[in-house]
């Protein structure tokens, strides 16, 4: 797992719903385009994870209840689209209009931006001040799928620590959720 405290790394994917934020479709987006939030929350996610399905709603109201707030989030998904289709490009562009993402949905189609922040499933959170330094990694709440509704208690806690405090408390528990469908020889050592 990849250390609290470790810069963010870099990125440059295509937008399955470029209108979002009113940028050209064949501009990819970048880490230093959300150099102006003071918070940013990188999200691994997919389509057909049911982990991922089960937050879903309650993540697009989080997004939604921290806009205006200095608070950037950003979708990628990672998983391999010719092992599971219903994540594909494609498909990723359907679900994002479908529910109204409030936040860009990116294509990691090498998987080499999943592998550099050491995302392990889906859905897996991150979450980094100002300085781009990873201060909260771990699950949206202690729900699971048919397990309770979700909060997103714990990513609101790290949120709200972040912007009142400069820091986050409490305790990090891990992500839970699918493993990311890897390509052959992309799989973490």
């Amino acid at each position: 797992m990849i250390q609290l405290g470790s810069t963010a790394p870099d990125f440059a994917l295509p937008a399955a719903n470029p209108d979002v934020d009113e940028r050209g479709s064949d501009e990819k987006r970048r880490l230093a385009d959300y150099d102006d939030a003071d918070v940013l929350v990188v999200v691994f996610m997919c389509n057909h994870c049911p982990y991922v399905k089960h937050v879903e709603d309650e993540l697009l109201q989080v997004a939604r209840d921290y806009a205006g707030r200095s608070v950037q989030f950003v979708g990628i998904c990672s998983n391999n689209a010719e092992t599971h289709p219903q994540d594909s490009f494609e498909n990723m562009a359907e679900r994002a209009l479908e529910k109204d993402y409030p936040f860009p949905y990116l294509r990691d189609e090498s998987q080499e931006v999943a592998s550099d922040y050491g995302a392990v499933c889906t859905p897996d959170f991150f979450v980094y001040n100002d300085e781009r330094r990873l201060v909260y990694r771990g699950r949206f709440d202690e729900s699971r799928p048919n397990q309770g509704p979700p909060t997103g208690e714990d990513l609101r806690q790290a949120i709200d620590d972040l912007l009142e405090e400069g820091r986050v408390f409490g305790e990090q528990y891990p992500s839970v959720g699918c493993n990311i469908k890897w390509k052959p020889g992309m799989e973490p050592a």
